[in-house]
């Protein structure tokens, strides 16, 4: 992940801030320096997790839970983006993505998944298809409203083993 003037920077997100700690705990312990913003920090506690981001040059990890932040948070100062678990609605992955893909980002993006094989995981990628598609076939307005929520067909689908 480090860029050839050694400023490369990625954000790890996930869904699970318990993970998420967990992470924060191996990178603490390998001497890399990493910031956290979830949903639960005080305003003030999310602008310093920010702020140690983007203007410190040895922290160079954000973990960011995938829902945390907000419209327009812009972080283009990161190059990687490494999405932990998947989460059924890809217009939340997507969103987590835009965050470095913003104006003013200069450095080609690069973006990891990691999916185990046989898990619901690949279950939850296929979902994000036929929810992809079923946006691609929209008329009207475009908006995303169907995705806002699960079905019971797509719970089924989901643990149908």
């Amino acid at each position: 992940m480090v860029e050839r003037d050694g400023s490369g920077k990625g954000i790890v997100f996930s869904q699970f801030t318990s993970f998420l700690d967990l992470i924060s705990y191996s990178l603490h312990k390998s001497g890399i320096n990493c910031g956290q913003l979830v949903g639960s920090m005080s305003l003030p506690a999310r602008d310093a997790a920010i702020k140690k981001f983007t203007e410190d040059p040895d922290c160079k990890i954000l973990l960011m839970s995938l829902k945390a932040g907000g419209v327009a948070l812009n972080l283009t100062v990161a190059s990687h983006v490494f999405l932990m678990d998947p989460w059924w609605n890809p217009a939340v992955e997507r969103q987590a993505q835009d965050r470095v893909h913003r104006i003013g980002q200069n450095k080609p993006i690069r973006i990891v998944r990691f999916i185990i094989e046989n898990t619901i995981e690949e279950k939850i990628l296929e979902l994000q298809g036929k929810k992809e598609l079923a946006i691609e076939g929209t008329v009207g307005d475009g908006s995303l409203d169907a995705l806002a929520k699960l079905t019971m067909e797509d719970l089924h689908f989901l643990f149908n083993t």
